[in-house]
């Protein structure tokens, strides 16, 4: 089984932290985030993955160059320019000729994807949307649907006077290969506003599955930041993590008076001081020194983050080699080491 996963855009809305990191890279619970979605893949038996990229592809090579346990056949489709959902999907498309998904690449969820192909073969749909439930779908598009779960009409971010439904498009997706024929060969095109309407139109069998597993769109800071402490927490399934606990590596010093409360983990090479507080969820990436007194909350610390003496850091991102001074507050910023740091962290 194959799937080819849309990881071309730029992350502009998870700024400051994408000026340096694309967005299927920036770590969920020190890993990549798209190697979160892979695992849950394979696990599935989807073993066949073509990743869509256009901004700044060269830190994905690189990864999974060096990185290749992963029980998938991974390979790549570089867009020139932007092609839209469904245009990446037409370019990276050209030798599928069986039933695929399509993911977007800033969701992440632990669906039953088996499931899900299950409903799409039962009902022998063209096309299968996978739906989600959402307090406000006013920024999303909403599907409608008979009883049976076919599609009757697609809503685009309505107003709060029109929302008729609060279950979304979840932005994953179950194919025929002949769908790929509704798209423009190398044009901008969205499955949303093209593809999906115009099969509608021709009578096309479109069903929608609901999803009622942990969905998120992780896109921005908030968001993101959520995601990490859900996996933590165990509110939602990883293959990369089992939960509410306190994982510490080898190579990393914690010194004895120091008092960690879970959920918390700890990468290699760190040093954690005299009395130093971590209250989870906490993260901290690879070498990363946190000094004396200093107190973390709920915050996620990239990898060679130094923290000064009597700092606090509370609800918190901090990118790769942030530096913060002795006795700094930091309460719910998000900062990057060439972006968004301000004269008094550094």
């Amino acid at each position: 089984m194959k799937a080819i996963i849309l990881v071309g855009g730029e992350g502009t809305r998870l700024r400051p932290l994408t000026y340096t990191v694309v967005k299927s890279m920036v770590p969920v619970v020190n890993k990549p985030f798209i190697e979160h979605v892979l695992r849950q893949l394979a696990a599935h038996g989807i073993n066949e993955v073509v990743l869509a990229m256009g901004y700044k592809p060269d830190s994905i090579f690189e990864y999974f160059r060096k990185n290749s346990t992963l029980d998938i056949n991974l390979t790549y489709s570089l867009e020139e320019k932007p092609l839209g959902t469904a245009g990446a999907v037409k370019h990276a498309g050209s030798q599928v000729n069986e039933t695929f998904f399509v993911l977007n690449g800033d969701v992440y969820t632990d669906i039953d994807y088996t499931d899900m192909l299950n409903f799409h073969r039962r009902n022998k749909a063209r096309a299968t949307i996978a739906l989600t439930r959402v307090e406000d779908p006013t920024k999303f598009g909403v599907v409608e649907t008979d009883q049976n779960g076919r599609v009757l009409h697609f809503i685009e971010k309505p107003s709060a006077d029109k929302v008729t439904s609060h279950w979304i498009n979840a932005g994953i997706y179950i194919l025929e290969p002949e769908v790929l024929n509704y798209i423009p060969e190398g044009a901008f095109y969205m499955f949303e506003h093209g593809v999906f309407p115009e099969m509608l139109e021709k009578g096309e069998p479109v069903y929608a599955y609901i999803n009622r597993a942990y969905w998120i769109d992780m896109g921005t800071p908030e968001k993101y930041h959520q995601l990490n402490c859900n996996i933590l927490g165990g509110s939602c399934d990883s293959p990369l993590h089992n939960g509410d606990k306190i994982v510490i590596d080898s190579s990393s010093k914690v010194h004895p008076t120091a008092r960690l409360t879970a959920p918390v983990i700890i990468d290699a090479n760190c040093v954690i001081e005299e009395k130093v507080e971590l209250k989870g969820p906490v993260v901290l990436g690879k070498g990363c020194l946190i000094k004396k007194g200093a107190v973390i909350e709920n915050s996620l610390l990239w990898d060679n983050v130094v923290v000064g003496k009597g700092a606090s850091i509370i609800n918190s991102i901090l990118a790769t080699g942030v530096k913060i001074k002795d006795k700094i507050q930091l309460e719910g910023q998000t900062l990057n080491q060439e972006h968004g740091g301000s004269a008094d962290t550094k």
